[in-house]
């Protein structure tokens, strides 16, 4: 493809960029819809999105280190499409927490947008150096280290 085609599909190199990036994010998003099928718990959907969250990361270093460190810092990203599947997987987080919450697995005292930017954050934070340095890490240990986390500051008085 040569350059003029991509500033007249795209616009410019961004938007190319950007496009690919919100594919990649469509397939993401309903990938996570097939494997929370079947998952009935908030806590056990939580856990499952969390892993699938890092795996990804884990797996696509390119993306990640996309994502994560180039295209968020340019304000057109928060207006476009690739953003609008961001706020697809957020929307799918943020309706686990409302189940727990409902379902009394999740304090009811945290609001659930708050706790769905934790959750985001930390995922984002604990792979954020092992994909800037290039170094392994495994989503089994880090979803485990991260659900632990939060299950303590968040869940639900068990009834007896």
């Amino acid at each position: 493809m040569n350059e003029a085609l991509i500033y007249r599909y795209f616009g410019d190199k961004r938007g190319l960029l950007h496009q690919i990036l919100s594919e990649f994010l469509d397939d993401y998003a309903g990938q996570i819809e097939r494997d929370l099928e079947g998952i009935r718990a908030p806590l056990d959907r939580l856990r499952r999105l969390i892993w699938v969250h890092i795996r990804m990361l884990e797996s696509n270093r390119v993306f990640a280190k996309l994502l994560l460190l180039e295209v968020r810092s340019y304000p057109g990203y928060f207006g476009g499409h690739c953003y609008a599947q961001v706020k697809r997987y957020s929307n799918i987080l943020l309706g686990i927490l409302e189940e727990g919450v409902a379902s009394g697995e999740i304090r009811d005292d945290i609001p659930v947008r708050t706790l769905r930017q934790v959750v985001i954050g930390g995922i984002e934070h604990i792979c954020l150096p092992e994909i800037i340095f290039d170094r392994d890490f495994s989503a089994d240990r880090l979803t485990e280290d991260l659900f632990n986390i939060l299950y303590r500051g968040i869940a639900g008085q068990q009834k007896v």
